[in-house]
């Protein structure tokens, strides 16, 4: 498990869960383009201070904290297995209020919809998309409370700077769903 550090370079946000999203954004920022996806558990840092305060110490979090939830990375998503069938094989203790996921992906713009060819399996479309020339690449970075609550950054890799940095709670909704999920049953 790693705490991600605090970074001013990550902007100022009045929701505790939008300032965790850009938390994490800005840390998976300062790793590069080409990385795997990362898990995060978020919890409530006052609460970790006061029932954990040695964790909390050793993540480097103390009374001055700004924030009110504490992204803590979780092990390695697997490479080898659909991101959809892992999330469906996680379960969150009751300590862990919401969880948060950065990705990488390749979009096309809307306008790009109706040149899809039809009939192709996954395999092909992914190449398919990975050579049209409209391509972007995308880190989206999706998190969820177990309340409900739900937020998302955007960062595309050509306008690679945290004020270019898209927010807001419906942009990735089928990957939110998946988070949400992982607090079911």
């Amino acid at each position: 498990m790693t705490n991600l550090p605090l970074d001013g370079g990550t902007p100022l946000a009045a929701d505790p869960l939008t300032r965790a999203v850009l938390e994490i954004d800005e840390y998976a920022s300062g790793l590069g383009w080409d990385q795997p996806a990362r898990l995060f558990a978020l919890v409530d840092s006052a609460k970790l201070r006061a029932q954990e305060p040695a964790l909390a110490e050793q993540l480097g979090i103390d009374d001055s904290a700004t924030t009110s939830l504490t992204p803590i990375e979780q092990d390695e998503v697997p490479a080898d297995v659909p991101l959809d069938e892992f999330l469906a094989t996680i379960a969150w203790p009751d300590p862990v209020i919401g969880c948060a996921l950065t990705v990488e992906r390749l979009m096309l713009p809307p306008s790009a919809e109706d040149s899809v060819p039809e009939d192709l399996d996954e395999e092909r479309l992914a190449k398919w998309v990975a050579e049209h020339p409209d391509r972007q690449e995308v880190r989206m970075t999706v998190a969820v409370l177990r309340t409900g609550a739900r937020e998302s950054a955007l960062r595309l890799r050509e306008k690679d700077s945290a004020s270019e940095v898209l927010t807001g709670a419906a942009l990735v909704p089928g990957l939110a769903d998946a988070l949400a999920a992982t607090f079911e049953g």
